[in-house]
């Protein structure tokens, strides 16, 4: 009986006139010793259960986000001719990697509120901060954060970059950097019309370690002491071979 209750609600909520179908090139990216960076495509089609509704035009937002973490930000300031920490302020959680696409400039084709309901643009990506502020003013070591990360390639915003073709097919392209945290990036697709989302699509790309790194840092984490006997004898045996060879060069 609940079951069909449940049946006859989901029956009754009005349904949306256009859904994201979409898909990734990649399932998984590996990292290894030689990885310099991935390239990533978003790709999708507009399904529609009717005409195109006339009106605001149909507008596309691609997200690739990464594994959140806590993050300290901190002031210098010089006393007595000694730079030291004088103030800082905790992020409960802060993206390790955050990239934005559209098909527009986002002042233009996202309502304010709807950011601020789906954590779209950069800034808004930061979580709340942890624990009370001791600070006057946190705006400038928030933005500190955002200038430091987009100058390291971490976050980035590309407006109209999104291809939209005949108001169905896009894509998205992402440039990964080297320097990736390994988890679960989160790929998000917002459809817009007058600003409002009227669909969404999520899908996850795992990043891992494989081969000889992914070994040595799942034993680090899981027995320190035999990862930090490993490392001393590694270091002994190159320290000797490099001592050898000079020696050899030598006679």
């Amino acid at each position: 009986m609940i079951r069909l209750l449940a049946l006859l609600l989901l029956a009754a909520l009005p349904a949306s006139a256009e859904t994201v179908v979409a898909g990734q090139s990649l399932d998984e990216i590996g990292i290894t010793a030689r990885f310099d960076g991935s390239e990533v495509l978003i790709y999708g089609a507009v399904r529609r259960d009717a005409p195109e509704p006339e009106g605001p035009p149909l507008e596309v937002i691609v997200t690739l986000e990464g594994p959140s973490g806590a993050v300290t930000i901190r002031k210098k300031t010089r006393e007595a001719g000694i730079w030291i920490n004088t103030e800082q302020v905790g992020v409960a959680a802060t993206p390790s990697y955050y990239a934005v696409a559209s098909t527009g400039p986002l002042a233009d084709i996202l309502d304010p509120a709807e950011d601020v309901r789906q954590r779209i643009s950069v800034p808004l990506a930061v979580r709340a901060f942890s624990g009370p502020l001791e600070v006057d003013d946190a705006r400038p070591f928030t933005e500190a954060l955002l200038r430091i990360r987009e100058a390291e390639g971490l976050y980035s915003l590309s407006e109209g970059t999104v291809r939209l073709v005949e108001g169905t097919l896009f894509r998205a392209d992402f440039r990964l950097p080297a320097n990736l945290v390994e988890g679960t990036y989160k790929t998000r697709i917002f459809l817009l019309r007058g600003g409002k989302v009227i669909d969404a699509y999520r899908a996850a790309l795992p990043v891992r370690k494989v081969g000889i790194e992914r070994i040595l840092f799942a034993l680090s984490r899981q027995n320190p002491l035999a990862y930090g006997l490993l490392s001393l004898v590694l270091a002994v045996t190159a320290g000797w071979a490099a001592s050898a060879a000079f020696r050899f060069l030598r006679s």
